[in-house]
Protein backbone atom coordinates (compact mmCIF):
# COMPACT_ATOMS: atom_id res chain seq x y z
CA UNK A 1 0.00 0.00 0.00
CA UNK A 2 2.91 2.31 0.60
CA UNK A 3 4.04 1.90 -3.35
CA UNK A 4 0.24 2.61 -4.26
CA UNK A 5 0.35 5.70 -2.05
CA UNK A 6 3.22 7.30 -3.30
CA UNK A 7 2.35 6.52 -6.95
CA UNK A 8 -0.97 8.33 -6.27
CA UNK A 9 0.90 11.16 -4.19
CA UNK A 10 3.44 11.81 -7.07
CA UNK A 11 0.74 11.68 -10.12
CA UNK A 12 -1.71 14.09 -8.36
CA UNK A 13 1.37 16.44 -7.20
CA UNK A 14 1.81 16.09 -11.38
CA UNK A 15 -1.64 17.22 -12.20
CA UNK A 16 -2.16 19.42 -9.48
CA UNK A 17 1.43 21.37 -9.41
CA UNK A 18 3.30 20.51 -12.78
CA UNK A 19 6.15 17.75 -12.95
CA UNK A 20 8.13 17.17 -9.85
CA UNK A 21 11.09 18.45 -9.68
CA UNK A 22 12.49 15.03 -8.90
CA UNK A 23 10.73 11.96 -10.77
CA UNK A 24 10.28 8.80 -8.57
CA UNK A 25 10.78 6.12 -11.80
CA UNK A 26 9.56 3.00 -9.52
CA UNK A 27 5.90 5.62 -9.39
CA UNK A 28 5.19 5.38 -13.09
CA UNK A 29 3.10 2.67 -14.77
CA UNK A 30 5.81 2.29 -17.86
CA UNK A 31 8.54 4.59 -16.97
CA UNK A 32 10.00 4.24 -20.48
CA UNK A 33 7.75 5.98 -21.92
CA UNK A 34 8.37 8.82 -19.58
CA UNK A 35 11.93 8.74 -20.86
CA UNK A 36 11.06 8.26 -24.32
CA UNK A 37 8.46 11.38 -24.38
CA UNK A 38 11.30 13.03 -22.16
CA UNK A 39 13.79 12.39 -25.39
CA UNK A 40 11.40 13.38 -27.59
CA UNK A 41 10.33 16.95 -26.32
CA UNK A 42 14.50 17.77 -26.14
CA UNK A 43 13.97 16.63 -30.24
CA UNK A 44 11.59 18.86 -31.37
CA UNK A 45 13.15 21.76 -28.96
CA UNK A 46 16.27 21.56 -30.39
CA UNK A 47 15.58 20.00 -34.12
CA UNK A 48 17.17 17.30 -33.76
CA UNK A 49 16.54 14.09 -35.37
CA UNK A 50 14.77 11.35 -33.06
CA UNK A 51 16.71 8.06 -34.38
CA UNK A 52 20.12 10.11 -33.74
CA UNK A 53 19.20 11.12 -30.06
CA UNK A 54 19.77 9.05 -27.06
CA UNK A 55 19.68 9.70 -23.00
CA UNK A 56 22.93 10.27 -20.60
CA UNK A 57 23.44 10.39 -17.11
CA UNK A 58 25.22 11.68 -14.25
CA UNK A 59 25.00 10.93 -10.80
CA UNK A 60 24.43 14.27 -8.69
CA UNK A 61 25.63 14.89 -5.13
CA UNK A 62 21.88 14.79 -4.03
CA UNK A 63 20.86 12.12 -1.59
CA UNK A 64 17.23 13.23 -1.36
CA UNK A 65 14.20 15.09 -3.00
CA UNK A 66 14.43 17.56 -0.14
CA UNK A 67 18.24 18.83 -1.18
CA UNK A 68 17.36 19.40 -4.84
CA UNK A 69 16.82 23.29 -5.48
CA UNK A 70 14.54 23.21 -8.82
CA UNK A 71 14.37 21.10 -11.97
CA UNK A 72 17.75 20.64 -14.15
CA UNK A 73 17.31 22.89 -17.16
CA UNK A 74 17.51 20.02 -19.39
CA UNK A 75 16.49 16.22 -18.38
CA UNK A 76 15.01 15.45 -15.23
CA UNK A 77 16.34 14.30 -12.32
CA UNK A 78 15.26 10.37 -10.82
CA UNK A 79 14.85 9.08 -7.44
CA UNK A 80 14.65 5.87 -5.88
CA UNK A 81 17.46 3.95 -8.36
CA UNK A 82 19.03 1.37 -6.45
CA UNK A 83 22.65 0.10 -7.15
CA UNK A 84 22.78 -3.57 -6.96
CA UNK A 85 27.08 -5.10 -7.05
CA UNK A 86 28.62 -1.98 -6.21
CA UNK A 87 28.62 0.51 -4.18
CA UNK A 88 28.77 4.78 -4.62
CA UNK A 89 31.55 6.65 -3.69
CA UNK A 90 30.02 10.25 -3.00
CA UNK A 91 33.15 12.09 -2.95
CA UNK A 92 34.77 10.47 -5.83
CA UNK A 93 32.18 10.51 -7.97
CA UNK A 94 32.20 6.66 -9.43
CA UNK A 95 31.95 3.10 -8.68
CA UNK A 96 33.63 1.24 -5.59
CA UNK A 97 33.56 -2.01 -4.39
CA UNK A 98 30.72 -2.67 -2.08
CA UNK A 99 30.99 -3.12 1.79
CA UNK A 100 31.37 -6.16 3.55
CA UNK A 101 27.74 -7.80 3.45
CA UNK A 102 26.05 -5.20 2.07
CA UNK A 103 24.42 -6.06 -1.33
CA UNK A 104 22.30 -3.16 -2.29
CA UNK A 105 22.51 0.38 -1.63
CA UNK A 106 19.98 3.80 -3.16
CA UNK A 107 21.96 5.24 -5.74
CA UNK A 108 22.06 9.36 -4.90
CA UNK A 109 19.85 11.29 -7.48
CA UNK A 110 20.12 10.51 -11.02
CA UNK A 111 20.51 13.66 -13.52
CA UNK A 112 18.96 12.40 -17.16
CA UNK A 113 20.19 14.29 -19.75
CA UNK A 114 18.50 13.69 -23.90
CA UNK A 115 21.24 14.10 -26.12
CA UNK A 116 22.46 13.64 -29.96
CA UNK A 117 24.46 10.70 -29.81
CA UNK A 118 27.12 11.87 -32.01
CA UNK A 119 27.95 14.32 -29.14
CA UNK A 120 28.28 11.75 -26.38
CA UNK A 121 31.79 10.90 -25.45
CA UNK A 122 32.07 8.29 -22.48
CA UNK A 123 35.66 7.37 -20.65
CA UNK A 124 35.63 5.77 -17.69
CA UNK A 125 31.81 4.98 -17.52
CA UNK A 126 30.05 1.54 -17.49
CA UNK A 127 26.90 1.56 -19.24
CA UNK A 128 24.88 -0.16 -16.83
CA UNK A 129 21.53 -1.77 -17.44
CA UNK A 130 18.39 -0.52 -15.33
CA UNK A 131 15.68 -2.77 -14.54
CA UNK A 132 12.19 -3.05 -13.07
CA UNK A 133 13.07 -5.10 -10.18
CA UNK A 134 15.95 -6.78 -8.44
CA UNK A 135 14.86 -9.99 -10.25
CA UNK A 136 16.09 -8.33 -13.69
CA UNK A 137 12.96 -9.02 -15.42
CA UNK A 138 9.20 -8.20 -14.83
CA UNK A 139 6.26 -11.00 -14.68
CA UNK A 140 6.23 -11.31 -18.55
CA UNK A 141 9.70 -12.09 -18.63
CA UNK A 142 11.28 -8.31 -19.86
CA UNK A 143 12.30 -5.78 -17.32
CA UNK A 144 15.10 -3.70 -18.92
CA UNK A 145 13.75 0.29 -18.79
CA UNK A 146 17.64 2.08 -20.11
CA UNK A 147 21.23 2.16 -19.79
CA UNK A 148 22.56 4.62 -17.50
CA UNK A 149 25.94 5.75 -17.49
CA UNK A 150 28.09 5.02 -14.55
CA UNK A 151 31.73 6.68 -13.78
CA UNK A 152 34.27 4.22 -12.90
CA UNK A 153 37.81 4.20 -11.73
CA UNK A 154 38.81 0.60 -12.27
CA UNK A 155 38.37 -1.40 -15.17
CA UNK A 156 35.19 -1.65 -16.85
CA UNK A 157 35.92 -5.61 -17.00
CA UNK A 158 35.65 -6.04 -13.40
CA UNK A 159 32.15 -4.22 -12.97
CA UNK A 160 31.34 -6.43 -15.62
CA UNK A 161 31.83 -9.56 -13.94
CA UNK A 162 30.57 -8.07 -10.63
CA UNK A 163 27.20 -8.28 -12.27
CA UNK A 164 26.74 -4.22 -11.63
CA UNK A 165 22.99 -2.97 -12.28
CA UNK A 166 20.52 -0.68 -11.15
CA UNK A 167 17.12 -1.34 -10.89
CA UNK A 168 14.11 0.65 -9.52
CA UNK A 169 12.04 -2.03 -6.90
CA UNK A 170 13.30 -3.14 -3.67
CA UNK A 171 10.91 -6.48 -4.17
Amino acid sequence: MGHFRRRHEQYHHWVEEGEPKVMWLSGLHIPESYLTALVQTACRRNGWPLDRSTLYTQVTQYRSEDEVPDRPSQGCFLSGLYLEGADWDMEQGCLVRSKPEVLVVELPILHIIPIEARRLRLQESLRTPVYTTSLRRNAMGEGLVFEADLNTADHLSHWVLQGVCLYLNTD
